[in-house]
């Protein structure tokens, strides 16, 4: 039972991950009507026991398009001519995804702008609505 290693404290159990072979969407000739290349692979996230719930929910948040309502994430591999090459392919970019989700986003620090920067603004304003105004035609009494 083989694991991979994605932080320190991270590792997924190989088992975890369901790879299915399939053939490569486009053109390619004989090879790619004959040869299943492409790899999907399909973690399940939202059960896995190897992340932590933090990570687990920034990582489906993350995944975006990729994961599904359920919580499993898809990856689909096809940029290379051999199964092996793909299988390594789909594995770097879902363990590059993890590490992504198990970085803890910074707190956002409230400030206030400044009063210099507020002036600023506000002049600006001005001189744009000055501007438009000038744009029109004058006002007949």
């Amino acid at each position: 039972m083989a694991r991979i290693r994605v932080t320190r404290k991270i590792t997924i159990d190989e088992d975890e991950l369901d790879e299915q072979f399939i053939y490569s969407s486009g053109p390619g000739g004989q090879h790619a009507n004959k040869a299943a290349t492409a790899v999907q692979l399909r973690f399940d996230a939202a059960h896995s026991p190897s992340l932590p719930e933090d990570v687990r929910q920034r990582l489906i948040d993350l995944a975006g398009n990729r994961a599904t309502d359920e919580g499993e994430i898809v990856i689909r591999a096809q940029d290379w001519r051999s199964q092996r090459r793909n299988r390594r392919d789909a594995r770097k970019r879902l363990v590059g995804l993890i590490r992504q989700a198990a970085k803890t986003p910074k707190r956002r620090r409230k400030t206030k702008p400044s009063r210099t920067a507020d002036e600023r603004r506000l002049e600006q304003k001005h001189r744009r609505s000055e501007k438009k105004r000038l744009r029109k035609p004058p006002q007949e009494w």
